[in-house]
Parts: C-alpha cells; structure tokens; sequence
C-alpha cells in the first residue's frame, strides 16, 4: 500500500428532511418507520484508506450545517450517491466546495458509474468519478497518484477538460478487501441501524460481489457487481463475523447482503457451519429455489431469515424480466422454509413489462397463499444501466423509479 497523502473524508450526504435511507442509504425513502442499511459501499474503500473518517449523516440525523465545517478537516471527500438522490448530492458537494475550495471531491455510486461523464458534467464543484470496482480506485487517489494513472477514473483536468482512464480490471481475490467492520466500529453507531424485519442491532455486510441471475430489472449485476458472483472465502467470512462478535457484543443478527447468498450453496452452507460454530444468529438474501437439505443446514446453524424477490406470482412476468425462477418452485421452497421454522420477507415489484390487472390480481393471491411473515411491495424500477431502463426508454415500460428490485433494497 502506497503512503496516503489525502485526508479523506468518506460521506454519505445528508438526506431529505422526513426520509430515510433504504437503498444503500442513499434511496430517498418514506416509510411507516425509520430504517437504515449500512453504508457498506463507502465502508469497503474507507478501510483501504488509513486515517480516513466516514460520516453517514441520515441516520445520525446530521444536516448540511452538521457536516459543512468538516470541509475544511480534509483534503479529499467521497461521496455515494445513488439515481433519486444525485441532485440533491450535488447540492452538497457544491457547498462542501463552497467552504473549502481546495477539497478535491468525487462520486461514487452505480448512478454514476454507468454515466461517469454526465454526472461529472453535472457541476464544476466535482472533480472526479469513479466507475466499477471503485475500492482501489478510491484509494490510489488517497495516495496522490495522478488521475492519468488511475484506472476507472473520469476526472476533471486542471484546464476543466473531462477525461476518462480505461475500465479497471474486476476485483478476483476478494479476500483482498479488509474487513468493514472495523470501520463500522471506528465510525458508526450500530443502534442507528434498524430493518424492520431484522433484530435490532443487526448489522449487515457482504460476502461477495455479482448475482448469477439475468433479471432485467435489477441494478447491482447489470452496474457494480456482475453477474459472476466472486466470493471471500468461508474462513474469510467466518473469522469477520467472529470479530464482529467481539466489537459488537450487543448485536442480535448478522445479514448477508449479497445479492444472492445462495448463488453458491455449497460455500453458503460451509458458511453456516462456521457460523454455527460461532452461535451467532443471521439472515441473507435468497433466491426461491433454495433446496430443503441445505435450507435444513441452514437453520441448523443459526439461519432465522430470508429475504427473498419473489416479484411476482405470474409466470409470464418472471418469464418477461428473465427472473429464472418457477412460480410452482417458489410454492414448495416456501413451504419447506416455513416448515422448518424460517421466516421470510417477501419481495414483489408491481408494473414490470407486460403487467395487468389480471396478473396484478394473481400476484396478490400468490402472496396470500405463500404467506411470508412480512412482505414489501414496490413499482418497478428502470434504474439507469439496466436493461428494463433501455426498454422504458423504447416505450416498452410505463415504470417509475421507486426502491426495491430482486431481494436488494438498494
């Protein structure tokens, strides 16, 4: 690791007054309840950053009078931003620059990554943005490299001029990543952090990065992640979780945020014995299609939850969306989960393509018969990046952005 020359302030921008942060903190969010995910995507590039601080205003009820003296405490501030939120993180990074016009400041975030030019082009008060695979990228601007150097990078040059450095390479040994709970610890209040289907405290981190699945609406594969699902290793994994323990005595539930923990079941249940091992009690996302034997090893060693993206009790929507799953199979998981004592969030998206009252009204009778222990319900998304916003944009979606897509709520 080269020697940092920046101090660098990673910041999850204040939210609107009356929202919270469900997306990745960063989803401008109403809801029955206050909750909040954990800013794992600044978290992951803050622990490659010695000396950083990472401030995540919303759940710590911090407003832009809070977080503007921090300005001039660094020299160099990342901030995530997400489709809903953009303009108003922009308005915050202009007024960071305002108090400090020396701070160096860029974005990141799947918005911006598949637009890094226009985002950029949004306001002179940015001076860079980082694409896919952002961690290293983040850091090797920490170390003063020069922005030519650094690949993933659009940056503003010292004439104003908008450059962009080839694509960086995808992120393979993913045990190179530090732990982020040490910057949980360091930085954060863990009882800010409530889910309303998750014991509180929880706290939650990822495994891995990239879904197997094709489905056209979801943002994190077809943007940051991928769709191969590069994963830590099982001791990896399991040595964080047993630190975590130590740090935060007081949490009741570990989640998995991957997109999909059971992409990989033979890893996922040498996880779960290892977290039995430990006596911990968890949850993860998961696809319908889990098989019974390992959801039984799953439960024997701690599994309480799934959080899973059903989307729809019609087949010809999953077809429409390449969801990759079978109505029928969705039926018998369910009932081997329930059978074995799991419980499960439910996920379903109405307005996808092709979507009617009739399969609207199969939906809802889908999800009574399931019967999920809690469930959410939003209106599909055409995040930009995805194949669904490519449609809606060809007049094949009449969808509006709203929160949740696949079993991610980010």
């Amino acid at each position: 690791m080269g020697r940092v020359t920046f101090r660098t302030l990673f910041l999850h921008p204040p939210s609107f007054q009356g929202f919270d942060g469900g997306a990745g903190s960063r989803y401008q969010a109403r809801r029955e309840i206050r909750s909040f995910w954990y800013p794992t995507w600044l978290a992951q590039p803050a622990a490659l950053v010695p000396g950083s601080r990472l401030v995540d205003a919303p759940p710590a009820d911090l407003t832009l009078a809070d977080v503007l003296p921090l300005a001039r405490e660094y020299e160099l501030a990342v901030l995530h931003t997400s489709a809903p939120s953009f303009a108003h993180d922009v308005k915050v990074a202009e007024a960071l620059k305002g108090e400090n016009p020396a701070l160096r400041i860029g974005l990141i975030g799947a918005h911006v990554a598949v637009q890094r030019e226009a985002a950029l082009a949004a306001s002179p008060a940015l001076d860079f943005v980082c694409g896919n695979e952002f961690d290293f990228t983040i850091r090797e601007i920490a170390e003063g490299r020069p922005p030519a150097s650094v690949a993933g990078l659009s940056y503003r040059d010292i004439g104003g001029e908008l450059r962009r450095t080839p694509e960086r390479p995808v992120l393979e040994d993913m045990d190179s990543l530090p732990w982020v709970v040490d910057v949980y610890a360091r930085d954060l209040d863990v009882e800010h952090y409530a889910i309303g289907y998750l014991q509180h405290p929880y706290l939650s981190l990822y495994t891995g990065r990239g879904c197997r699945s094709k489905c056209t609406f979801c943002l994190w594969p077809q943007t940051v992640g991928g769709h191969r699902y590069r994963t830590r290793s099982v001791d990896n994994v399991v040595a964080e979780i047993a630190h975590a323990r130590r740090l935060f005595p007081q949490v009741k539930e570990y989640f998995f945020d991957d997109d999909t923990f059971t992409d990989d079941l033979p890893r996922a249940e040498a996880i779960a014995r290892g977290l039995g091992r430990l006596g911990v009690t968890w949850s993860c996302n998961a696809k319908a299609d889990v098989p019974a034997a390992s959801l039984k090893v799953f439960r024997d060693n701690g599994l309480r939850l799934l959080l899973v993206g059903y989307e729809s009790g019609s087949q010809t929507i999953l077809n429409n969306v390449r969801k990759g799953t079978r109505v029928d199979r969705a039926r018998e998981f369910t009932r081997a989960a329930r059978a074995l004592g799991i419980n499960i969030h439910g996920t379903f998206i109405l307005g996808l393509p092709g979507e009617t009252r009739e399969t609207i009204e199969t939906t809802i009778r889908f999800a009574q018969e399931i019967d999920p222990h809690t469930l959410q319900v939003s209106l599909a998304a055409p995040y930009p990046g995805t194949a669904l916003y490519e449609q809606a944009l060809e007049g094949g979606s009449s969808s509006r952005s709203v929160p949740r897509c696949c079993a991610i709520a980010r």
